[in-house]
């Protein structure tokens, strides 16, 4: 690969990402490939190589700047109040809406993803993930100040496992909401900022 400039590299890894993320909104993780997401870049497939060794590489890449995204609603929600409960629930909801794209790779593919990547790339995203943690931290002393180190971690001991699982529960596919019908199990039908407000209030200490 002919030495290229750190801004040109960034440049062509967001196109790599954006093609991948525009696939993975019309095809399932596994029906993605190397080959889709060259016909949707101007890359070749050899060239993608260049910059991610599998595509799995590509989704955690892709994770990694959703949650970078998050961070930046978080810290601005982190700059916020004086809140009540219901209006902080409220506002650390909403930073979940439109991050569909994280919530469905964590739910869905994580761990096929972290078993396909390079430890330096899964680095990166730990990295991140860790950065929106200690967000939600500054954002739980933006609600409450001089709240415990231990509440904080309880509330994050919680809250980041119910993340895994939101977008699956908040988009049923139809031969599940079917099974469902079928068996008596009603369907809660709630968006994921619903479902993240409900969960955030239930977590949260008096302010």
């Amino acid at each position: 690969m002919a030495k290229e400039s750190l801004e040109l590299i960034a440049q062509r890894k967001t196109e790599i990402m954006d093609a991948c993320e525009i696939l993975y909104r019309i095809k399932g993780f596994r029906e993605v490939t190397i080959k889709d997401i060259s016909t949707e870049t101007s890359f070749s497939r050899p060239s993608i190589y260049n910059y991610f060794e599998t595509k799995e590489e590509i989704f955690l890449a892709l994770l990694t700047r959703e949650y970078e995204r998050w961070t930046e609603k978080l810290i601005k929600v982190s700059f916020g109040g004086p809140w009540n409960r219901d209006e902080f629930a409220q506002a650390l909801a909403r930073t979940l809406e439109n991050q569909d794209t994280m919530l469905k790779i964590q739910t869905m593919n994580l761990y096929e993803i972290e078993e396909n990547s390079r430890e330096e790339r899964l680095m990166e995203y730990k990295r991140a993930f860790y950065r929106a943690m200690t967000a939600i931290d500054d954002c739980l002393e933006a609600y409450r100040p001089g709240i415990e180190d231990t509440e904080k971690r309880d509330f994050r001991y919680v809250f980041s496992p119910f993340l895994y699982g939101i977008y699956a529960y908040a988009h049923p596919t139809e031969k599940q909401l079917s099974v469902m019908e079928q068996v008596g199990i009603p369907s809660a039908q709630m968006t994921i900022y619903e479902l993240a407000y409900h969960c955030i209030r239930q977590l949260l200490p008096e302010s």
